[in-house]
């Protein structure tokens, strides 16, 4: 009988049957699949690389945003101090032009002369006839319809308010980010109340 011998434990010869014998070769094409791991990273990674991405995106496009709304808070806040104290008097601010170009030059997120920039600046008789609310139109824009800049004088009750039509940069986040539609910007806005000291 032909076969394959092994040793056994007293040290005699015997035959290996066949249907014991190592199959070499014959290894299934599914096993084969499993124990390849040759491009493993590049699928690993692909998996990954979306997501991370849009991530990494997202963190940029808020740092970004959060920059300019700072920037918008610091300059309106700014510009109130010296309406109130009476630095700048009514002349100075009495129409939208004067009034956006002398924020629009503390904005150096925006280019000159600003034309996504609205502002809204009026007197009121009591604190409680200020509003509370933005003017939005449908698109979730500015209504600027509503906006008027007629500043008082001394020892009256101003609003300020200014927006800024942000744009998003990066395309995979604009469906994400933007809130204004179809415009793939989103509305920034600063507003300080105060009553202006009585200066002469």
């Amino acid at each position: 009988m032909s076969g394959d011998t092994h040793t056994n434990s007293l040290g005699e010869n015997a035959a290996m049957p066949a249907s014991v014998r190592p199959r070499a070769g014959r290894t299934s094409i599914f096993g084969r699949f499993c124990k390849n791991n040759r491009g493993s990273v590049a699928i690993e990674f692909a998996l990954i690389a979306l997501p991370f991405f849009l991530l990494i995106f997202a963190i940029i496009e808020v740092s970004l945003s959060f920059t300019a709304q700072q920037a918008m808070s610091n300059a309106v806040d700014d510009l109130a101090r010296q309406l109130r104290t009476g630095q700048k008097k009514v002349v100075d601010v009495d129409n939208a032009v004067k009034l956006k170009k002398l924020l629009c030059g503390q904005l150096f997120m925006a280019a000159a002369p600003c034309p996504d920039l609205e502002v809204d600046l009026q007197t009121y008789a009591t604190f409680k006839a200020v509003p509370k609310t933005f003017p939005v139109n449908a698109n979730n824009d500015v209504d600027v319809a509503q906006l008027q800049v007629k500043p008082g004088a001394a020892g009256t009750i101003n609003q300020m308010r200014i927006f800024y039509r942000w744009p998003i940069l990066t395309d995979p986040m604009k469906s994400r980010i933007a809130t204004i539609k179809d415009q793939g910007k989103t509305l920034l806005f600063s507003t300080v109340t105060w009553r202006n000291e009585p200066y002469l």
